[in-house]
């Protein structure tokens, strides 16, 4: 039975919170999200939603340092889908984006503007997906972001690791010394890096309780389908499968329009 959800604030939302910080802590959550393979499970379920919707440009909302896309690109590609990402977040980690899109400049690109998931220019159309970002919001704010893909005609694909029960969060209380021990492997390498790990440790800290944070704010398979009522016109699928060797679970929802493709 999974633990009450509470919705406490993750310091990396708060506008005041220093940019440099706040890109480095998601930095480190793309090192993991790669390091261990956590997207794996995201590869069939986004490979059969962008067959089922007649897509392949993605758009990727609140991507952070760029969590597991370049890793999605690569296998989605590996299986023979040219899938197109690009990156936005409302506090766009420039520096990351920047560095994804080099390495692949016809399949990964990003908006350097301020996005906000619930309010998407409709000139960004394409498969909208969210990982490990859709428990920042509230249920209210939550339901403006699927109402804003609805509205949009757009389908949107969901995708969650933290879960609220104790196996999850009792590995997350040791967050600062994973964070110590994989600042010298995360790239590109950067002075500052170094400094706000170990000299001053904000980072470590902020991982810590943002990570903490979001167990208790995350959804609930049952929760995020509650989230769906009233939006008929879409056929919906939510669910929860293992993530591999990996202790946790991938709970994920896919929206995509009823009986038409998208535009």
């Amino acid at each position: 039975m999974p633990l009450p959800r509470f919705q406490l604030f993750e310091l990396e939302d708060l506008p005041w919170f220093p940019p440099a910080i706040r890109d480095l802590a998601t930095d480190y959550l793309h090192f993991i999200e790669g390091r261990f393979d956590l997207h794996k499970p995201v590869v069939t379920l986004l490979r059969r939603a962008l067959e089922q919707s007649t897509l392949s440009r993605v758009v990727d909302l609140c991507s952070g340092g760029g969590g597991p896309v370049l890793a999605l690109y690569e296998d989605l590609l590996a299986d023979g889908v040219a899938a197109q990402f690009t990156l936005t977040d409302k506090y766009p980690n420039l520096t990351a984006f920047r560095r994804l899109a080099g390495l692949h400049p016809s399949g990964i690109s990003y908006v350097a503007d301020s996005v906000d998931a619930a309010k998407v220019p409709r000139e960004l159309m394409g498969f909208r997906t969210m990982f490990n970002s859709f428990h920042h919001f509230g249920p209210g704010a939550g339901r403006d972001v699927l109402q804003c893909a609805v509205e949009a005609r757009q389908p949107i694909g969901i995708f969650e690791i933290p879960e609220r029960s104790l196996a999850t969060m009792i590995p997350l209380l040791f967050t600062p010394l994973y964070v110590a021990v994989a600042t010298p492997f995360i790239r590109p390498f950067q002075w500052r890096r170094f400094l706000w790990t170990y000299a001053l440790p904000l980072v470590p800290l902020t991982c810590w309780w943002d990570g903490l944070v979001s167990q208790f704010r995350a959804y609930t398979v049952s929760e995020l389908k509650g989230l769906t009522r009233g939006f008929g016109s879409y056929d919906w699928e939510a669910d929860r499968v293992p993530i591999g060797a990996t202790p946790g679970h991938l709970t994920y929802l896919l929206g995509i329009p009823k009986g038409r493709a998208c535009r």
